[in-house]
């Protein structure tokens, strides 16, 4: 039981990330039609510059990163997708996952063989409740996450600007009509996203995540993400931060009781078990293959 408890903690702190990340996914799907598979680059790029940024103290570099990622995030949005918008969306699916290999390989070129880990305050430090021990990195991730989607699900709920991306997630033509600005609410979507990344990346390149640093394996750790926003449901906002946790607690429960190997295909072989009872994922309407 005591066991239990602590991968339950320590895997909710993981979860918290993946949701954010999925969140990430989602936002900029509602907001273009577009599944964005650059967004794991995005992480890359906002780890690689709070690395360069890590002599300068964490809080720094740190929102070095973060707006790196943001930044990254509406130029692609504004430069590519933008200036494509009437291509076919599987175009546009190929456009980011070009734009993913050229900003990862650049960010690998630029590393070569390193893999700098990023080392906040809390780096590798542990709280012990009796029995349990939990790392306090993953409870720093937890509480932000927290925090982050709260926020998230209010500005959603109560701003103009989620009022705007709801209505052009429904119908973009009509929204138009209605006078939404849709190029704002799409690049605002977008900035989001990458914020939401450059969060994600500095727990995800930490010795308490993943062991792997600011590497191609952060990268992947990133498009873990995907399956938790398709679990939930790609249209769906709260579908996305269920879909982390499911994501974040199937790897720590897999990765203790079966073998560390098998955890990131725990993590897909529970995602395609919910889509055959619900293509659409748990809390979607957009069904998989449509997309």
């Amino acid at each position: 039981m005591t066991t239990l408890l602590q991968l339950t903690v320590n895997g909710a702190g993981r979860g918290a990330v993946y949701a954010l990340l999925a969140l990430g996914f989602v936002i900029i799907f509602r907001a273009t039609g577009v599944v964005n598979f650059a967004h794991g680059s995005l992480v890359l790029a906002g780890g690689y510059v709070a690395y360069r940024f890590s002599d300068q103290g964490f809080l720094v570099a740190g929102v070095a990163g973060v707006l790196t990622a943001g930044l990254l995030a509406v130029f692609i949005e504004r430069v590519l997708v933008a200036r494509s918008r009437n291509a076919d969306p599987i175009a546009l699916v190929l456009l980011t996952i070009g734009v993913d290999v050229i900003v990862t390989e650049e960010v690998a070129r630029r590393l070569s063989t390193d893999a700098p880990f990023l080392r906040p305050p809390w780096a590798q430090e542990v709280l012990r409740f009796g029995e349990i021990t939990v790392l306090v990195g993953q409870l720093v991730a937890l509480g932000t996450g927290l925090v982050l989607i709260g926020a998230l699900l209010a500005l959603f709920r109560f701003t103009g600007w989620g009022l705007s991306m709801r209505a052009q997630a429904e119908n973009r033509e009509a929204a138009a009509l209605m006078g939404v600005r849709n190029a704002q609410v799409t690049a605002a979507a977008w900035l989001v996203a990458g914020l939401l990344a450059g969060v994600a990346v500095l727990f995800l390149a930490t010795p308490d995540f993943s062991g792997s640093g600011v590497s191609r394996a952060t990268h992947f750790l990133a498009l873990v993400a995907f399956p938790a926003a398709i679990l939930g449901g790609l249209d769906s906002v709260f579908g996305a931060v269920v879909g982390g946790f499911v994501v974040g607690l199937t790897e720590a429960y897999a990765a203790q009781y079966i073998g560390f190997d098998f955890a990131k295909s725990a993590v897909f072989l529970v995602m395609l078990a919910v889509l055959v009872v619900r293509p659409s994922g748990l809390f979607g309407s957009v069904e998989v293959h449509r997309v």
